[in-house]
């Protein structure tokens, strides 16, 4: 059993009786040697690709990288969207685990005729109804700890903020005290009119840079929810630069000035921080959900589908039969659902597919000449797709001369130009952690892979407590400034698909693992060239 899991299937506040259990034992105590994080503070800058944090375009962001922890090699979970990864962030589980394995997905006990928005409140209380209660098939960190009696804080520019904390039963006093503010709503929903006195009104729209919806959000989260103490875990959730480079693109001048917008904000809580005296008491790990992309080209699959003979559609005007088609756009990703499971019309969408110049890399529920199965990408979950394509994608840079192309699906609604993300592209797929606190090393740059999937078992770790279920991610040991952990090392392989007798498809899917984690580094169509 991998040791640095051990703890997560305790199930309890680690007592220092556990802590000290030896190596030998299976149990090792936590990097900090007992001496738990006072507070943890979890930043997301939602779409933050790791070569746009530099000095000139983020400061304060470049400035706080030298003082703690930089992971070179960090990624998203496929496919690399906001609602998959917010799932990741919030819990410490693979797609397949958590079951959000898409922003937008087809469930039928839902929504029958029409697929729906994961994170949307209307498809949480939802899907939360039709399952008792497990929407996510695991609670998340928020959840753990307000059962253990530490409040939690939420607040995100986003909707995806409601999936860290979304339960409307606060029974216990820690989980009657923790707050979520969510792209303007609010948990408990009677706060709302207090911080509208307080703050005013959540803006209506986004703009670009979007600073107003950022700036209100933070100054809810410092002005309220952190007015009479910082709790033991907070989460901000900034909607930029992701709203900015999704309206532009990445590198573009807008887009760099939402980063200046962002460090500002990074630099008013920093400093509420050191007035408070936390400062050096509070470990700070910010990260983004995903990479970027731009948007090469756009493709409507349900209609390329339907002139092949195969009718396809977007939303069922009456109740579906079996073996009829919904197709569900996730910007660099697409969901093939075939209702009742039909494989034959799987095969044939299959097939049509690998005769498409626009995809990268098909995901298949049956095993099937050519492709990889869901399971390879993390995202066999009990409501996942038949099949699942990434689209192609490229090295080349857009108008701004940042790298990385992709197709797009055309439900999107961004044109060529935009940005965009969702595919397996390394620009997606790599994204950015940056952690720094008591118990991280200064000045270190972890070259070892990590990804979102292991923020919550370093949570975990940091805070001394243990989660009651199995997590997939791994505790990020080489970045703390003690570590017990033995020197852990890095193992890469390459699926390919085996040839097709008549057809040219054929594609890979690179991986890289540390200590029994993986990490998806890149797939696309074509024979891979490191």
């Amino acid at each position: 059993m991998n040791i640095r899991k051990v703890f997560a299937l305790l199930g309890t506040r680690l007592s220092p009786a556990i802590l000290t259990i030896s190596f030998v034992a299976g149990v090792l105590p936590p990097a900090h040697a007992g001496d738990s994080s006072a507070h943890i503070v979890l930043i997301v800058w939602d779409g933050l690709r790791p070569d746009m944090v530099t000095s000139s375009n983020c400061p304060t962001l470049y400035s706080f990288a030298q003082t703690g922890t930089t992971f070179s090699r960090h990624h998203a979970v496929y496919p690399s969207t906001t609602e998959v990864n917010g799932a990741a962030l919030a819990t410490g589980v693979y797609p397949a685990s958590s079951g959000i394995v898409g922003n937008h997905e087809y469930r039928p006990k839902i929504s029958i005729n029409a697929p729906i928005m994961t994170a949307s409140l209307s498809a949480v209380r939802s899907g939360d109804e039709v399952t008792k209660g497990h929407y996510l098939a695991v609670p998340t960190i928020y959840e753990r700890l307000q059962r253990q009696g530490d409040i939690t804080v939420v607040a995100a520019t986003k909707p995806v903020g409601l999936i860290p904390d979304r339960s409307i039963n606060r029974s216990n006093a820690a989980a009657a005290k923790s707050v979520n503010v969510f792209g303007g709503k609010t948990l408990p929903e009677d706060l709302l009119p207090h911080l509208e006195s307080k703050f005013g009104k959540f803006p209506e729209k986004p703009t670009f840079p979007d600073g107003p919806q950022n700036k209100w959000t933070l100054d809810v989260l410092l002005g309220s929810l952190w007015k009479d103490e910082v709790p033991k875990l907070s989460l901000l959730w900034l909607s930029d630069p992701d709203y900015t480079q999704h309206d532009t693109q990445p590198g573009s001048e807008k887009a760099l000035a939402s980063l200046k917008v962002n460090d500002g904000l990074l630099a008013r809580l920093l400093d509420t921080l050191d007035k408070k005296g936390l400062r050096d008491k509070t470990d700070i790990m910010l990260v983004s959900d995903h990479g970027f992309s731009t948007v090469e080209n756009n493709v409507d699959f349900a209609a390329l589908l339907t002139e092949a003979g195969l009718p396809a559609s977007r939303t069922f005007a009456q109740e579906p039969a079996l073996g009829d088609i919904m197709v569900v756009g996730n910007g660099g990703t697409v969901f093939f659902y075939v209702v009742g499971g039909d494989k034959p019309t799987a095969k044939r969408i299959v097939e049509f597919l690998q005769t498409s110049e626009h995809c990268g890399v098909i995901f298949c529920e049956d095993p099937l000449p050519g492709t990889f199965p869901l399971s390879a990408a993390h995202v066999n979950s009990p409501e996942a797709p038949q099949v699942i394509v990434s689209l192609r994608w490229n090295r080349s840079p857009n108008a701004s001369g940042t790298k990385g192309m992709v197709i797009g699906d055309s439900t999107s609604k961004k044109q060529p130009g935009h940005g965009m993300h969702g595919s397996l592209s390394p620009y997606d797929m790599h994204n950015t952690l940056i952690a720094s606190g008591p118990h991280f090393r200064q000045g270190f740059v972890d070259d070892l892979p990590s990804g979102n999937v292991d923020i919550g078992p370093t949570i975990f770790w940091l805070l001394g407590i243990a989660p009651n279920y199995k997590v997939d991610g791994r505790v990020l040991s080489e970045s703390f400034r003690k570590n017990p952990f033995p020197e852990l090392k890095c193992q890469e392989k390459t699926l390919m698909s085996d040839p097709l007798e008549n057809q040219p498809w054929r594609q890979y899917l690179k991986i890289s693992t540390v200590d029994g984690t993986e990490y998806l580094d890149e797939g696309n169509f074509g024979d891979f060239k490191k």
